[in-house]
């Protein structure tokens, strides 16, 4: 075909350039229909957009099937063009189509890349002879086909009907053709035959020698039948396709179930596992490979086989360069790259040591997940992310099993899959918003999985048989402990990521955030340059977070105007922000703060909470007015919060006279307790203090001591007990401008681990009794529009000692 002569009877047509689909064990022929299957990503995206677009693509067959990314030269360049009708995605990945062909086109030369191929073809007109000759042979073909369809089992009764019914001798060779049972090569040089009476005639000596194997083939049948007997009637069959490839000369060719016998062996499985793949491989060899069952179980094996059994990647034990990777990717975190250390230092001297399971809490922004992957490149290790937000479903953990259409294995077992070693850091994100509905409870699935005397036979509901997990390092982060089960939390070790000071977002600012948004925005060192004003200033009025994604923002936003600038010609000298230029830049400021408007008023104290995004400063109001005796709270509160509420006052009523309160206000006058940012639900015994102390400051017509907040569950006797959640108060304290703050004596421990710039900032003053800490709390100074409700005489004075920090 690719003689001088041949190609002067080529005649060109038509010319275009076509995406180029590689074939392996399947050729198309112009005007059939042929169903496809793919599993390579590039060829599905090419498949789809071809479909999507209504384009033709170009089929070229593979010289070397085995090939798996096939180059312009392993291509023969004669093919078909072709339209693809249907397309139907499986959940194993693989893509299923219709594809018909249209005409023969030979590639002139290759336009794209290797991943994704384009040609320039050229349409082959066909050079056809109607001749009695041509008629006559088309006739014994017809005749030869009758006899090989009564002989081959391949070839149903239809199809010699539909050989006869193909209207030109041209579809009539590219039919038989497409059905015969010959090797690919010599299908394709039938296809590349522009002449029909050529063509036609190799397909006649073809059909032939078909014909001669099939009668061999009944001999080879009729001789086994009678040496083995019925009970052996697989290896029968496996002992006629020897021989008929034997005979093709074929015999060289590994097979898939060839292929998959290899990977076994390959894949260093344990015995449980090698048997529960020999069984699956046994099962496959007797299925047809057209049925649904034989992909169900196909994907299986090649899962199987796929997994890293007993593949590990080498831990760097180098504790010098793990500190040193640690450092550069985080600031501060302290406790958590001790830990990381501390591990691989035990694991350089002991190496079956099992995988740590960790537990980050902290409020969003503090760089938990990031940590992750930061402890995954100091290990050496893989990483993979799983996402546990709203997860209800338990056989995202667990897999599901093979009898659902669209079975996979659970997130765990494809993340290690995925990462193609045993022992990687996978990462649990969210694991405090898991959810459970009528499909299970994912948290319940997660306990065997974190639990390290239990995760060494980890059973998958889609393998059904165990997988090691204990050389995995499990990574979990969550915002907030209470949420998660405490079964769950037991089997965690804890580690808490407090939010971050202002100097410590100072610091972090200009070593990362601001260094990533200017290599995101396309800027240098030598277009923008931030101030440490600028950023005090943007993190003093224009964020309020523990964290660190607004601040970032903010520099993005910054940033993005210096880029402008830049691009539009006039950032030609070096941009520099200062704090005076950040109101122009980022406009008003956003938050005040508040403590300053609210000082020296009756009834108001600052207390402090904790919840999930860090430390808040939460305000306490109280007043009276004539009514009934009634207290009213208002400001959504739980019923923690009301109850420390109720202790509070009746503690007030019960030392009305040593807090110098007239007794006659309680039976007189309603109480008003209120909550600001009402619509935020509230909840939590620690506000028990600040409750006291704001009846007290009414009752009394006091105000609270300047810039002072407090924190602390309390008792009916005055007993002030522990809170947690220190830190993040405190910080919150410390943004808000709070210069003292009353603690619970027995948080006086805690304190010991707070950052140099709290303990600079603010003063901390610690009791373990209400009273001293009412005395302490409120001022002397009596204004004189308050303080109607203060009982004048001093009877009942009694003198109160003050524990000092």
């Amino acid at each position: 075909m690719d003689s001088t002569d041949e190609k002067q009877k080529l005649q060109i047509i038509d010319s275009r350039i076509l995406p180029v689909l590689p074939l392996k064990e399947t050729l198309v022929f112009p005007y059939l229909v042929v169903p496809l299957m793919i599993q390579d990503t590039d060829q599905a995206r090419l498949v789809d957009d071809a479909l999507m677009r209504g384009s033709r693509i170009g089929l070229f067959l593979q010289k070397d099937p085995t090939q798996k990314n096939p180059r312009p030269e392993d291509l023969y360049h004669i093919g078909c063009s072709g339209s693809i009708l249907k397309m139907l995605r499986f959940p194993d990945g693989t893509v299923r189509f219709l594809i018909q062909g249209l005409t023969r086109i030979r590639i002139r030369r290759f336009t794209g890349s290797s991943n994704l191929m384009m040609a320039e073809v050229e349409e082959i007109k066909e050079t056809v002879h109607d001749t009695v000759k041509t008629e006559a042979l088309q006739r014994i073909i017809l005749e030869r086909i009758k006899s090989l369809t009564e002989m081959a089992p391949y070839l149903s009764d239809e199809f010699h009907v539909s050989a006869i019914n193909q209207d030109t001798p041209s579809k009539l060779a590219d039919y038989i053709a497409s059905n015969l049972n010959i090797p690919m090569a010599q299908k394709q040089q039938l296809l590349a035959e522009a002449d029909v009476y050529k063509r036609m005639s190799k397909l006649y000596a073809a059909i032939l020698k078909e014909i001669e194997v099939l009668e061999l083939s009944h001999k080879i049948q009729a001789q086994a039948a009678s040496e083995l007997g019925k009970s052996q009637r697989d290896y029968i069959l496996r002992e006629q396709m020897k021989a008929i490839k034997k005979e093709l000369g074929d015999g060289d060719e590994t097979s898939e179930l060839e292929e998959f016998e290899l990977r076994i062996k390959e894949a260093e499985m344990p015995e449980y596992a090698e048997q529960a793949a020999r069984k699956e491989l046994d099962r496959l060899s007797h299925m047809n490979p057209s049925s649904a069952e034989y992909t169900v179980a196909r994907t299986y094996l090649d899962i199987l086989v796929t997994l890293p059994w007993n593949k590990s990647t080498n831990d760097k034990l180098d504790l010098r360069r793990a500190k040193k990777v640690l450092d550069e990717d985080h600031f501060d975190l302290d406790k958590v790259k001790d830990r990381i250390l501390e591990h691989l230092a035990v694991r350089k001297l002991k190496a079956d040591i099992k995988g740590p399971i960790l537990c980050f809490v902290g409020p969003p922004g503090v760089g938990k997940t990031s940590l992750g992957k930061s402890i995954a490149r100091a290990m050496g290790r893989e990483f993979a992310r799983v996402s546990l937000g709203g997860m209800r479903d338990e056989a995202e953990i667990r897999g599901h099993r093979r009898t659902y259409i669209g079975a996979m294995p659970g997130r765990i077992i494809q993340s290690i899959k995925r990462c193609g070693s045993n022992n990687p850091v996978i990462m649990l994100d969210e694991v405090d918003k898991l959810g459970s509905d009528f499909r299970g409870d994912p948290s319940s699935a997660l306990l065997e999985v974190l639990d390290p005397e239990q995760n060494d036979s980890f059973s998958d509901h889609y393998l059904e048989i165990s997988f090691d997990l204990s050389k995995v390092m499990f990574i979990t982060t969550a915002n907030w402990l209470e949420p998660i089960p405490p079964v769950l939390r037991d089997r965690m070790e804890t580690i808490r990521l407090p939010g971050y000071t202002d100097l410590e977002k100072l610091a972090i600012a200009k070593r990362h955030l601001i260094p990533k948004q200017l290599d995101n925005h396309g800027l240098t060192v030598k277009n923008l340059a931030l101030a440490d004003s600028a950023i005090k200033a943007i993190i003093d009025s224009y964020t309020r977070e523990a964290g660190l994604r607004n601040l970032e923002r903010e520099i993005a936003s910054v940033a993005r105007k210096a880029a402008r600038k830049v691009a539009t010609g006039g950032g030609r000298k070096k941009i520099k922000v200062t704090g005076k230029d950040i109101p122009k830049l980022l406009g008003p400021e956003r938050f005040s703060r508040e403590v300053l408007s609210r000082q020296g008023l009756v009834g108001v104290v600052p207390g402090l909470a904790y919840t999930s995004v860090g430390g808040e400063l939460l305000f306490i109001e109280a007043t009276s007015m004539p009514g009934k005796a009634k207290l009213t709270l208002t400001g959504q509160l739980g019923d923690v919060m009301k109850e420390s509420a109720l202790a509070a006052l009746s503690f007030i009523r019960s030392n009305c006279h040593e807090l110098k309160i007239d007794p006659k206000v309680f039976e007189d006058h309603e109480i008003h307790i209120h909550v600001p940012a009402g619509a935020t639900p509230k909840d939590g015994p620690s506000a028990g203090i600040t409750i006291v102390v704001a009846l007290a400051s009414l009752l009394t017509g006091r105000p609270v001591k300047s810039f002072m907040a407090m924190t602390g569950e309390i008792t009916l006797r005055g007993t002030i007990l522990p809170i947690g959640g220190l830190k993040e108060k405190l910080l919150a304290a410390y943004r808000a401008g709070i210069k003292s703050v009353l603690l619970p004596e027995d948080n006086r421990k805690d304190a010991q681990e707070l950052p140099p710039e709290i303990k600079k900032g603010i003063k901390l003053k610690f009791f373990s009794e209400l009273f001293p800490a009412v005395k302490y709390a409120l001022s002397k100074k009596i204004p004189t529009d308050s303080g109607k409700y203060n009982e004048r005489s001093n009877k009942g004075k009694k003198s109160f000692r003050e524990k000092k920090s």
